[in-house]
């Protein structure tokens, strides 16, 4: 076993990760730069200073600051952007103000992630409506047998579809600028969940895109604090879209100022400092290389895909997607083992997903999340790039695998 980690970027000076580990998991909850955490902690003394200056006085100017800063970046009106926790909480307010019929049918991809599936079946329970579930290629050999396959599950029933524009598990960019436009002509109210996509996807532009609505995190590769997040809400539907819980600005509209701004923007007392950081975030990330925020993305997804490359060298198992359809994120289909085997590692306890993500983590320090994919009985393992990581780091990975799944083989 290793007794020392190979060196992250050198811009891993900027983040507070762990030495001791090997953090290859950035997709999953995100990281947040010690500069950004800095200019969060000085929105915290002012709301701390002053609370009721700061929540009736300086709440709406600074989240106006934000919506700005993020309106420019994701391509959209600030006026359309209401601040959220998270996606899954974004997914659970559209589908909550939704009005559907019995017998109304409501499209999902296969890879959707479980927490937006759970509100989803919440909303089917409710009206009477039927979930579609379609299935999604993977392997997939191009974003146009997942187009197809979304297109021709549509009737004349249909009414909403949900669809991730980076898919969790497989981390595959789906079609939606194709997809939303044919959609949404048909009737069909599109709810794009792209939690991974901003700071990923360099062409992300939300108002052009035309759909209903569209969710995403900044926490994730914008890099803002934990629980910032965003939900796009077309102009014709901000009447029908309406906070989980209506705090007293729901009966007291602010004057001169959208009822859908006044009602998201203050839902009650918590912190909304991470909120708030934004637009932190996205100018101290865009000021790491000289290209900004172009490079920035452009440097991640090269990272990505050759560590993608490498290791399926290394395992002998082919890409599952093309290149064109992986960002920052990739989902590698680890060799299989004969079913018998199989079903004893799968039997194996775990902390995790999976007894070998176990492994990586206490004998190689390696953080990388080792988990199935829906409608596969292979194990797949997705790796995530960051500025903070190396090359060396992945050529580590895919070292480690490869000791543990010829371990595998002899149990």
């Amino acid at each position: 076993m290793p007794t020392a980690l190979p060196a992250p970027s050198p811009f891993a000076i900027h983040w507070a990760h762990d030495p001791g580990v090997c953090y290859l998991n950035h997709g999953s909850f995100g990281a947040c730069p010690r500069a950004v955490l800095d200019a969060q902690q000085r929105l915290r003394q002012r709301m701390e200073g002053e609370g009721v200056r700061f929540f009736v006085e300086e709440l709406s100017p600074l989240m106006d600051r934000m919506r700005h800063a993020l309106g420019g970046f994701v391509r959209c009106p600030a006026k359309d952007l209401a601040p959220m926790p998270n996606a899954s909480i974004a997914v659970a307010t559209v589908l909550a103000g939704m009005d559907l019929q019995a017998g109304d049918e409501i499209l999902a991809g296969s890879h959707e992630y479980p927490a937006c599936m759970n509100s989803l079946r919440r909303l089917a329970r409710r009206t009477g409506a039927r979930i579609v579930l379609v299935d999604l290629p993977f392997p997939c050999s191009s974003p146009d047998a997942v187009a197809e396959a979304f297109l021709n599950a549509t009737t004349e029933r249909t009414r909403l579809a949900l669809i991730s524009h980076v898919t969790s598990s497989s981390g595959m960019i789906l079609p939606v600028e194709r997809l939303v436009p044919a959609l949404e002509q048909r009737g069909v109210r599109c709810l794009v969940d792209g939690a991974h996509a901003p700071g990923m996807l360099p062409w992300l532009d939300v108002g052009a895109l035309g759909a209903s609505y569209y969710t995403a995190n900044c926490h994730k590769w914008i890099c803002s604090p934990k629980g910032s997040a965003f939900l796009y809400v077309r102009p014709d539907l901000q009447s029908q879209v309406r906070p989980l819980a209506l705090s007293n600005n729901a009966e007291k509209p602010r004057p001169g100022r959208d009822q859908f701004l006044t009602e998201f923007e203050y839902v009650g007392t918590q912190d909304y400092t991470g909120l708030l950081a934004i637009a932190d975030a996205i100018t101290f990330m865009g000021s790491l290389l000289p290209g900004g925020w172009s490079e920035v993305m452009a440097r991640n997804h090269a990272l990505c895909a050759g560590a993608r490359a490498r290791i399926c060298h290394a395992l002998g198992v082919e890409p599952p997607c093309p290149e064109s359809m992986v960002g920052s994120i990739a989902t590698i289909v680890l060799p299989a083992h004969e079913p018998e085997r199989h079903a004893r590692l799968m039997a194996r306890p775990t902390r995790y997903h999976d007894a070998l993500q176990d492994a990586l983590v206490t004998r190689w320090r390696i953080q990388v999340p080792v988990w199935g994919v829906p409608g596969s009985e292979r194990r797949f393992l997705r790796i995530s790039a960051q500025l903070y990581n190396s090359p060396a780091q992945y050529d580590y990975l895919a070292r480690a695998l490869a000791h543990e799944l010829a371990a595998e083989a002899r149990l």
